[in-house]
């Protein structure tokens, strides 16, 4: 069973981005500031900050490097992941992150304008076709993306 996550707050971080293989992959890491609100005798509150770090992989990945900069309120959503590693003496370490599935500015707070990136003039190599479902109309999307149509 795998834990989705949707979370909105600013991005505290400038977006980092690690690219390989001759550009055929991307990963891009952030994070994100949620301070909740609760409102009091003594009116608006702000608690306890939650810092996360946010991963997202290939087309996603440029496409938040490209549009996303530290202070943008943001919507994430994501596979909520736990993460080990031992350091130099030896203490194991575990932090949780999301896995970003999505993720774009909160149109709440503020307006934006979407450009819709051109396609490559070849399709992708058979190998990095796994990564993709193909909808009926022939356009590619990423795995749990609803494709409205347009």
């Amino acid at each position: 069973m795998e834990a989705f996550i949707t979370i909105t707050g600013n991005v505290g971080s400038d977006v980092e981005i690690r690219a390989g293989g001759n550009n055929e992959w991307a990963f891009a890491n952030f994070r994100v500031a949620c301070t909740p609100r609760s409102r009091g005798a003594e009116g608006w509150q702000d608690e306890l900050t939650i810092w996360y770090r946010v991963r997202c992989g290939y087309a996603l990945a440029n496409h938040v490097k490209a549009s996303i900069s530290r202070g943008d309120p943001v919507i994430v959503v994501g596979r909520l992941r736990a993460v080990s590693w031992v350091d130099a003496d030896g203490v194991t370490h575990t932090r949780t992150e999301i896995d970003a599935q999505h993720v774009g500015h909160d149109l709440t707070r503020g307006t934006a304008e979407f450009r819709r990136m051109a396609r490559a003039a070849e399709p992708p190599s058979e190998s990095a076709r796994g990564e993709f479902e193909t909808e009926p109309d022939g356009v590619d999307v990423e795995p749990g993306l609803i494709s409205a149509g347009v």
